[in-house]
């Protein structure tokens, strides 16, 4: 069975009013049967990151377009994770080197400090995973303001409104 078809199938269970779409409850449950515990802003958070038709619900293809981000991170966690079921600050760093994301120190620390829930250093997958959600989404509202991609932006108050609007975990 090919994986565009068993993606089809879990998400036909998963639309169970048949809508064609998902909520932000739903694909928390699902994630949740696949022990992948998200409270609902990261999982609101997820459908805001492929939402390409701004509605607020999960179409089929953008539920294949954050499948594979998802299994993007799940891998570079798993290649780095050492069967600990953990990573420590300098493997997230290198796992989101695989992951194509770059941050300087004080960037990447800040995000580390805010998604460390234990406090201690180790990030599980689910941690890893919101801190993943959180940068790319981040990335994804700066590449809307960064039209020249040169790496910088200059935003007024309301943009500035609108993108911690947008950006809010």
């Amino acid at each position: 069975m090919s994986n565009m078809k068993v993606l089809k199938e879990w998400f036909n269970r998963v639309d169970s009013e048949k809508t064609g779409s998902i909520t932000a409850t739903q694909l928390q449950r699902a994630l949740a049967v696949g022990n992948l515990q998200f409270p609902i802003t990261i999982v609101q958070q997820m459908i805001r990151m492929y939402d390409f038709d701004k509605n607020g619900t999960m179409s089929f293809e953008e539920f294949v377009a954050l499948n594979e981000f998802l299994l993007k991170v799940q891998q570079a966690f798993s290649d780095l994770e050492r069967d600990r079921g953990f990573l420590v600050t300098d493997e997230v760093y290198e796992a989101l080197l695989k992951l194509n994301i770059s941050m300087d120190s004080p960037a990447f620390y800040t995000v580390c400090e805010s998604f460390d829930k234990e406090k201690n250093g180790r990030f599980r997958l689910d941690d890893f995973m919101s801190l993943c959600i959180f940068v790319q989404s981040a990335r994804n509202l700066f590449n809307s303001f960064d039209t020249s991609k040169q790496g910088r932006v200059t935003l007024d108050l309301n943009q500035f409104i609108y993108c911690t609007a947008n950006c809010r975990i």
